[in-house]
């Protein structure tokens, strides 16, 4: 696999000699340029395909690459000050806002600039997605029969089916609808189930992208406080009292960020307590690919254990995989499957088939369950070197709960500092970590701090950035006696 670094390079060695050729000149050939700059075949291809796209060059099959005609003057920018007033200008009642705050994921989506250890995101490194293994199950996808024809709306018959095998219980691939993902997942759920203006019960904290949906939605996140057995019934019943609320979103396995799982005894408690307030609870799975090496027999899914069509369950194969695989699905059983699928099909029409396809050959093949036996044991390692450093050398950022699964620790500052300003030291020196403010709906109960151990090279990444934390965050949060030694 070539190197990004190289590409980028060559491409800006080539760009900065373009002068020395004349328009229609021609650049020195792939053989030569290979020889000079001691690459690879496939870096002189992609960085002169970087200059074409930049239409620094025109490639000629056969011919080579030559300077390209340089591009005229760009037009002097229009006047879109106008733009302000009609994005504003709401009408009297209008429930769905148009502007939406995606400070939260976007916080999760950044890259950080070079130097700075990403302790922030929500993907597993590169080094730890099976990359081979997909470029295999594209290959081969790529060759099946038909791969470029429309596929059902719902997704693919053998899909469908092994997603049903995953989530289990009474659930089976007609309940089953393939979804671009968990985030569309839960977009299509929310749109269905809760009319615009409606309450939408939460866990407090959750995933920042959940609040992100429902407000886009016009909908208001109201939220049902977690503790280590995850959400307590008996305010979950006092919400829906409260609120008339027809809708829970939860994540009973691994919540994010705190990483609880939901304990046996309130299990059927939540079912029952939705089934008797006539609501439906959604259950995000996002992590179940994501158990560590020491986690144990997992629990079954709710989806699994719901007679009455009470759950409707979302899963993705995106965090265990890759970002890019953008493949999920949503599963419900009654009349609700219907409006599940028209939302669907007018949104996105469907899934496209190739990305169908090749996430079927990567979980039927032997590579699969290799690869997730390899993430568990990396992210217990990365877990247990991360809190160990914590505890060591930076205890007033040592979590309460160390999860087994997901891939982050949810710490309080035990000395005070606000997560903001937490955040900010942090990224000055050179750690992105993620404020805790996004994941609460309403205030805060205390200044949190997420640190994801999944997006580092490796766990020598994570004993650094402890070491820089410790010096940061010195005024911030530490308290006398725990300055840099």
């Amino acid at each position: 696999m070539y190197e990004r670094s190289s590409v980028a390079e060559l491409a800006e060695s080539l760009r900065s000699e373009l002068n020395r050729y004349s328009v229609g000149g021609k650049l020195p050939s792939s053989r030569a340029l290979i020889e000079r700059y001691r690459v690879s075949p496939v870096t002189v291809s992609r960085a002169l395909a970087q200059l074409a796209a930049e239409g620094l060059v025109v490639t000629r099959p056969g011919a080579g690459a030559f300077r390209a005609r340089p591009r005229a003057a760009a037009p002097a920018p229009g006047d879109t000050s106008w733009q302000e007033v009609a994005l504003s200008a709401e009408g009297a009642g209008e429930v769905v806002p148009r502007s939406v705050d995606a400070t939260g994921v976007l916080g999760s989506l950044a890259t950080p600039p070079p130097g700075v250890i990403e302790l922030s995101g929500g993907y597993l490194h590169p080094s730890l997605q099976p990359e081979r293994a997909m470029a295999a199950a594209l290959a081969r996808a790529g060759r099946r029969p038909g791969v470029w024809m429309r596929p059902p709306v719902e997704g693919l018959p053998e899909l469908r089916d092994w997603f049903a095998r995953e989530i289990g219980g009474p659930v089976v691939a007609a309940d089953v609808l393939v979804t671009a993902g968990g985030q569309s997942a839960l977009a299509t759920a929310v749109r269905a189930l809760a009319p615009p203006g409606a309450p939408i019960l939460v866990e407090s904290p959750t995933y920042p992208g959940l609040l992100a949906v429902a407000r886009a939605s016009g909908c208001r996140p109201v939220p049902v406080p977690v503790d280590a057995g995850g959400v307590r019934p008996e305010l979950l019943a006092a919400a829906f009292d409260a609120t008339g609320a027809r809708v829970f979103v939860c994540q009973p396995l691994f919540q994010n960020p705190t990483g609880a799982v939901l304990a046996p005894e309130r299990r059927a408690e939540v079912l029952r307590i939705a089934r008797a307030a006539g609501a439906f609870v959604v259950e995000d799975d996002f992590a179940r690919a994501l158990a560590h090496e020491d986690a144990g027999p997992l629990p079954a899914t709710l989806a699994a254990e719901d007679a009455d069509g009470v759950v409707v369950h979302v899963r993705s194969l995106t965090k265990a995989a890759s970002p890019s695989l953008r493949v999920g699905a949503l599963a419900a059983r009654g009349p609700v499957l219907d409006r599940l699928r028209a939302i669907q099909v007018v949104d996105t029409f469907f899934v496209p088939r190739p990305l169908q396809e090749a996430a079927l050959e990567l979980v039927g093949a032997p590579a699969w369950p290799r690869h997730l036996r390899t993430v568990a044991a990396e992210l217990r390692h990365r877990r247990d070197v991360l809190a160990g450093a914590l505890r060591r050398d930076l205890p007033a950022l040592e979590p309460a709960h160390l999860p087994t699964g997901g891939f982050q620790l949810w710490v309080r500052p035990t000395a005070g500092g606000d997560d903001t300003a937490v955040a900010a030291a942090a990224l000055r020196a050179g750690v992105a970590v993620a404020p805790g403010r996004p994941y609460f709906c309403a205030e805060p109960p205390g200044p949190y701090v997420r640190m994801s151990f999944a997006g580092v090279a490796g766990p020598a990444e994570l004993v650094e950035a402890v070491r820089r934390l410790r010096g940061a965050l010195a005024d911030v949060v530490v308290g006398e006696g725990q300055g840099p030694r």
